[in-house]
């Protein structure tokens, strides 16, 4: 028999059609499946899984059964799930014994992650971050350009290329990116500023004030705009730079230099004399005591 070729196909692929032709196949291939013989999906993209939104299922499922069954292929003597981990999760919860599941041939580890990633895409069913990583795995473990990646995912390639630029922020703006606590497009704001530090610094500030994203592209441009009547000018240094070196000097009573690098950087604290150093030597011992 002729083997299929589902990638690129979408939700058809995860979804038989209920044609005049296929009908009786798609029947033959969707059965109960005892749950303890599912093993979770090791190329899911999905990295959490909101717990309101498990149990609002449950109360479906609960009161109108399994309307969209899971998907898997065998392996062996067990199946391993292609799409449908919160179906599957909220089942085992309930204490169901089995579930129905559509059964499809699927024999490589980038189908796996390919159907996955566009049952969960399709379905907004994705975060921006665990977007951008998934787009990423495409391109780096099944060797797709970005092109391929937004043809098969249904996405315009720029669309895609953004997303995966979300990546090169530190992992604490990422983090905060995931829990919601801002935006896509504060995110993409901070991309403008190479200094991490920094990018913290306006992370917390948009957190802490709810700054726009308007309001942010703002403050950037500021930070990285450099003086028309001097091109060859370095950006300006950063505000918040300055503010910390001015909150070290009070502290130290010294002059303090902090220099920002694109990941860290270092704080230079000046003394003048064995006195000196030992005064400072002082404030030292005093904060770590009170940490």
């Amino acid at each position: 028999m002729k083997k299929t070729n589902r990638l690129g196909r979408g939700l058809s692929a995860l979804i038989p059609e209920r044609s005049d032709t296929d009908i009786q196949e798609e029947n033959k291939n969707l059965v109960d499946i005892e749950i303890a013989l599912i093993r979770a999906n090791p190329y899911q993209p999905r990295f959490e899984f909101g717990r309101q939104a498990l149990e609002e299922l449950k109360a479906s499922i609960n009161e109108k059964g399994i309307i969209q069954p899971i998907t898997v292929r065998k392996v062996n003597d067990y199946y391993e799930l292609v799409a449908g981990e919160r179906r599957l999760r909220a089942v085992s919860e309930l204490g169901l014994k089995k579930i129905p599941s559509y059964i499809i041939n699927v024999e490589t580890k980038e189908e796996m992650l390919e159907l996955a990633l566009i049952e969960n895409v399709q379905r907004e069913r994705l975060n921006p971050i665990e977007q951008a990583t998934a787009f990423q795995r495409l391109i780096d473990e099944c060797n797709l350009t970005q092109d391929e990646v937004a043809q098969k995912i249904g996405k315009e390639r720029t669309t895609v290329t953004n997303i995966i630029r979300l990546l090169k922020l530190p992992k604490s703006i990422q983090d905060s990116v995931q829990k919601g606590e801002i935006s896509t497009g504060h995110a993409r704001a901070l991309l403008a500023v190479d200094d991490a530090a920094v990018q913290n610094q306006i992370c917390k500030k948009i957190i802490k004030n709810g700054l726009s994203v308007r309001k942010v592209e703002k403050v950037v441009k500021e930070l990285t705009e450099i003086p028309k009547n001097n091109p060859s000018a370095k950006p300006k240094r950063s505000v918040f730079i300055q503010k910390v070196e001015e909150d070290l000097q009070e502290l130290f009573g010294t002059k303090v230099n902090v220099r920002s690098r694109k990941e860290g950087g270092i704080i230079e604290v000046e003394f003048y004399s064995p006195e000196d150093l030992n005064r400072l030597l002082e404030i030292f011992e005093d904060i770590q005591d009170k940490n």
